[in-house]
């Protein structure tokens, strides 16, 4: 039904990761390489993401040889939509009937653009609401 596109997977794959990390220690960084190896991702788009949530204050980035990132705002304050805007750089949720050229070729005649309006008013409703902790549902490490 939903379509998420690879980068938006990237950065949930790379959310969850560093936030159960960070529930195991605080101070751990991780890094883009250990994120590559550990979940099979192509390490250019990876590490792409993780700057531009970097940059939007979602994460912070320690350099050097140690480095890596770590969360800078709990998962609880962002939503699904805040997080595909910010990797999208762009609101992909608003017209469902739209396409990169423009409305769909049958918009005119549609028996079904009022129906389908509703749903999508009502899934971005529902994705602007959901939160990313609620989605990813980062678990606490159990102890030995």
């Amino acid at each position: 039904m939903i379509k998420i596109n690879k980068k938006i997977e990237y950065a949930m794959i790379a959310l969850k990761f560093i936030a159960s990390e960070s529930l195991r220690d605080e101070e751990k960084l991780t890094s883009a390489r250990e994120i590559c190896d550990r979940f099979g991702t192509p390490f250019d788009t990876t590490a792409k993401v993780l700057q531009i949530m970097n940059s939007k204050g979602l994460l912070n980035s320690t350099k050097g040889i140690k480095g890596g990132y770590n969360l800078a705002r709990p998962l609880s304050e962002i939503t699904f939509t805040e997080l595909g805007k910010m990797i999208e750089g762009k609101d992909n949720f608003s017209n469902f009937c739209e396409t990169p050229k423009g409305l769909c070729d049958l918009y005119s005649i549609c028996n079904i653009v009022t129906p389908i309006d509703t749903l999508n008013n009502k899934v971005n409703t529902f994705l602007s609401e959901l939160t990313l902790e609620e989605l990813l549902k980062v678990e606490q490490p159990h102890e030995h």
